[in-house]
């Protein structure tokens, strides 16, 4: 079977699941494992990392008003492959292209490849597009397995964090404008034993009034931006230092503000969305969970000015 993956979250599956060799295309934004970079890319965007955030949001703007996507497919590429199994999502048209795309593209193909659209809008939507994709490439046993030890990760932070007091935490998705956390990420924050009452339950993102999160006032900032690595995420910062009340939050005078690793955690809904809550549980309770240390997913914020704690 060859399979070409149209998702960064889809490709770490494929990966988790043993696949890697049948793997034979992927998307310019694959980079996890590291065996992902020696496949064929056949995705671009004019997104570029010089662009601020500022100038992604509104050339996102634009493309949706204007009814256009803002990837390409290398059609050309996926017709000498011919792939037996596309993999791709219909959750959100800003992060990766969508299944409608693919699908428009496609029938200028002579083969015509099964498509299967993984679109979790929960912790347990990611665990089933595993089964998912085990199911479509005969991994059933593998996938299951990998599920299991998953669902055992997230039960521990569970019980470990239940009975602990919940400090206010916003995870914000994008910082200029401010977005907070969509689909899976109030619900991480739950089981990490916070809460985010700014964040949407299994609904999309969504902008978020400034004075909203100064009348939240969190104990705990992350900012998870998408896309973003934690030196891109970094740069945000200086946005936010700019915003009125912002100093005066209880999360900045505690020196309680991080930035994450987004583009590898919190924005893949793959296996690593389980290394996500871990990261979580330690920001919001470091004297109960250990630092996970995996490999640069945060840092604390770099703070121009900041406050003692209260």
């Amino acid at each position: 079977m060859k399979i070409c993956s149209l998702l960064p979250s889809a490709t770490e599956i494929v990966f988790a699941l043993g696949l890697g060799d049948s793997l034979v295309a992927v998307t310019h934004e694959c980079n996890y494992p590291p065996a992902a970079a020696t496949r064929l890319r056949v995705t671009s965007t004019p997104i570029h990392p010089g662009m601020s955030s500022q100038e992604i949001d509104d050339l996102v703007m634009a493309s949706v008003a204007a009814g256009e996507s803002l990837y390409q497919i290398d059609l050309g590429a996926l017709a000498r492959l011919e792939p037996d199994l596309i993999l791709t999502q219909q959750l959100c048209e800003v992060c990766a292209i969508s299944e409608g795309e693919v699908r428009r593209a496609l029938k200028t193909l002579p083969s015509q490849p099964k498509i299967l659209n993984l679109e979790p809008r929960s912790l347990a939507g990611i665990l089933e597009n595993i089964i998912d994709v085990g199911n479509a490439t005969g991994k059933q046993s593998a996938a299951a397995e990998l599920v299991r030890g998953l669902e055992g990760r997230i039960e521990s932070v569970r019980a470990r964090a239940a009975g602990l007091a919940r400090p206010r935490v916003f995870c914000m998705e994008w910082a200029d404008p401010p977005f907070c956390g969509g689909h899976w990420m109030k619900e991480l924050v739950d089981i990490a034993g916070g809460r985010d009452d700014l964040s949407r339950l299994h609904q999309p993102s969504t902008r978020v009034e400034w004075s909203s999160i100064i009348e939240f006032a969190p104990e705990v900032v992350v900012l998870t931006c998408c896309g973003f690595d934690v030196p891109r995420a970094m740069q945000e910062v200086k946005i936010l230092e700019s915003r009125a009340g912002f100093h005066e939050l209880s999360a900045v005078r505690a020196g309680r503000v991080y930035v994450a690793h987004a583009m590898a955690y919190f924005s893949r809904p793959g296996p690593r969305i389980v290394d996500s809550l871990e990261i979580l549980a330690h920001l919001i309770h470091p004297d109960v969970f250990p630092d996970p240390a995996f490999v640069d997913a945060f840092a604390t914020a770099d703070l121009v000015r900041q406050s003692q704690p209260a």
